[in-house]
């Protein structure tokens, strides 16, 4: 395609609608040359609307077919960041699609670009059964690139009571789960892992100081993050007891939960922490569901969050397994009731 079609399509991508004497400026050709390529792109099957008049302009519809688009090196990345995690199983269902147009994707990139997408698909880990979350894909590009080379990194960090700081440390792992970006590091100052969300991360730049791998805690990054989880305390926490060994507890529950399980007489403790209050709830449900309950200690607020969803899935009529909804009205034999 020429020079020239590629920049038109690029512009008509690049907001809803443009004049046609808008176009030719940008162009630098006459509005009889934009109509020729407009032409030309709707012979490559590139469905581009015309309107006349004072008001009428040129604009991308939409067609039958998906013809290629021209992005531009963040959309590229971007695009990439979210095949790689869809991939990664963080999809329930597009794992194989996303596979195969990140490898298409990958073809094509210019070669500038492709060192940043290996970087990011082989840093990035995804637990499944969230969505995709959003982030800044030139934060992304640079965290997964120092991770890939094994390259320290230095960003500034807002903390959870909004302190800022600087911190310089060794990226390992990108990791998505309920819905938020974390970054996997070693600390060298503090001699111990962290987890930053990565959406408090600003201005990351690398070192070019190299370091060694380490072997990361629980045998990989997801693990980690769990286990990260599981020790801290967030403003919210509740510590659930249920009448199921440790063991098997673990296995039945989700890698994402944000708990620690630990062993007990009789069953095993699980000490769930979080920012949000919903999210406590959601994950002490979540153990609910796969193993009874012994006790609950909780706060005031997450217990009557508790007890609203009992009384609201209590009062939820449910149709039975494999069949129609449940009719709760009284009979109307006559048939009178509209």
């Amino acid at each position: 395609m020429p020079a020239r079609l590629l920049r038109l399509l690029a512009l008509l991508q690049l907001r809803r609608e443009w004049a046609g004497p808008e176009l030719a400026e940008r162009l630098g050709v006459t509005t009889r040359t934009i109509r020729r390529d407009v032409d030309r792109l709707r012979a490559l099957d590139y469905p581009v609307a015309a309107t006349t008049g004072s008001a009428g302009g040129y604009r991308l519809t939409s067609g039958r077919n998906l013809p290629p688009l021209v992005l531009d090196d963040e959309e590229a990345v971007a695009v990439a960041i979210g095949l790689a995690t869809a991939a990664g199983g963080s999809v329930a269902g597009i794992a194989d699609s996303s596979m195969r147009a990140l490898g298409k994707l990958e073809r094509v990139l210019p070669a500038r670009l492709r060192p940043r997408l290996t970087a990011l698909t082989s840093a990035t880990e995804a637990v499944p059964g969230g969505d995709v979350p959003p982030a800044d894909p030139t934060v992304l590009a640079v965290l997964a690139s120092c991770a890939d080379d094994r390259r320290l990194v230095t960003f500034a960090y807002r903390s959870r009571s909004d302190a800022p700081t600087l911190r310089r440390v060794e990226p390992h792992a990108l990791v998505t789960v309920k819905g938020r970006w974390y970054l996997l590091a070693f600390d060298p100052e503090r001699d111990d892992w962290r987890t930053f969300r990565v959406d408090r991360i600003t201005d990351p730049a690398t070192t070019h100081r190299a370091f060694a791998p380490r072997e990361l805690p629980g045998g990989d990054a997801v693990a980690a993050l769990a286990g990260s989880f599981a020790a801290a305390t967030y403003r919210w926490t509740a510590v659930v007891t249920v009448a199921v060994p440790a063991t098997d507890l673990r296995d039945r529950l989700p890698a994402a939960l944000v708990g620690a399980v630990e062993q007990a007489d009789g069953g095993s403790v699980v000490r769930i922490s979080a920012e949000s209050a919903d999210l406590v709830v959601h994950d002490v449900a979540t153990v609910a569901v796969v193993a009874p309950l012994t006790s609950i200690d909780a706060p005031a607020e997450i217990r009557e969050r508790l007890r609203t969803l009992a009384a609201r899935l209590a009062g939820t009529d449910l149709p039975p397994p494999g069949g129609a909804p449940v009719d709760n009205a009284p009979v109307d034999p006559a048939g009178t009731q509209p």
